[in-house]
């Protein structure tokens, strides 16, 4: 054999065995993720069913099998549970406002599921501007809270009723029940919590996981910040909620009290 030869051999050799390395190290790289879902941040803990993320890396369709849901019970970040009351006050518009948010004893029938009222009452300048009746569940499986719409009622400052907008129920007008809440949140995640096309399309992305936020109601470690906006408008809020309370700071309003019947005589 003629040393070219030879060193045309050993080069050939060279080259299988760097393919066969190749070929091992893709084999070493972490699975793709599931069907459906577009990357591990952005994936929800719902075992009930496939989720997909759209053209803005928010997650926006949620199939949980129906009997999977529950109108009461709690996840570490949300609390569902009837006569459970949050309350809050603060600036909003440069007036003095308060907010009282209240699960109720009543359920409703959204998109075939039963789901539990949560009623919303926020004043300013000691006058009722906006009643909402929301409607959530819960996924038994995961723990996972879901957001199916609400009614709302907005007023003028005689206190008649101005009007409804945002009102929105899955299951209508193309309209799909959203991720309120996930019952094991990352940094990354990112969910659509409204899908009511051209009405309702709030989305969160979890920014934090080690906030401290002082409140009239104390001072809370480890708490989740959100960072909220809608395709149908400019502008971003921030939310805040702490371990076995729920949200404790939504813009300008602060919790002053949380528990059962809280709001008792407000």
């Amino acid at each position: 054999m003629s040393p070219r030869h030879s060193l045309n051999v050993i080069l050939a050799l060279l080259l299988v065995a760097g393919t066969g390395c190749a070929h091992g190290a893709k084999k070493s790289e972490a699975p793709a993720s599931h069907a459906g879902v577009t990357s591990a941040a952005s994936a929800p803990t719902a075992a009930g069913g496939a989720s997909t993320a759209g053209g803005d890396g928010f997650v926006d369709r949620f199939d949980v099998k129906k009997s999977d849901f529950a109108s009461t019970g709690r996840n570490d970040y949300f609390i569902l549970e009837p006569g459970y009351q949050h309350v809050y006050e603060g600036k909003e518009d440069d007036e003095d406002a308060k907010l009282i948010i209240s699960v109720l004893p009543d359920t409703k029938i959204v998109d075939g599921v039963e789901t539990r009222v949560v009623e919303e009452r926020e004043s300013q300048a000691g006058k009722l501007v906006e009643v909402s009746r929301n409607y959530f569940a819960i996924d038994k499986s995961t723990g996972d809270v879901y957001y199916f719409g609400e009614d709302v009622d907005t007023y003028r400052k005689d206190g008649t009723v101005k009007n409804h907008e945002g009102s929105w129920h899955a299951g209508e007008n193309g309209a799909h029940y959203g991720l309120f809440m996930p019952a094991k949140p990352r940094v990354g995640q990112k969910f659509y919590q409204e899908i009511a096309p051209k009405r309702a399309m709030d989305r969160f992305e979890i920014v934090s996981l080690t906030e401290t936020r002082n409140t009239p109601a104390g001072t809370f470690d480890n708490v989740l910040k959100t960072k909220e906006t809608t395709p149908l408008e400019a502008g971003t809020e921030y939310k805040y909620y702490a371990k076995g309370v729920g949200l404790i700071q939504d813009g300008g309003l602060k919790l002053t009290k949380h528990g059962p019947n809280a709001a008792a005589g407000q």
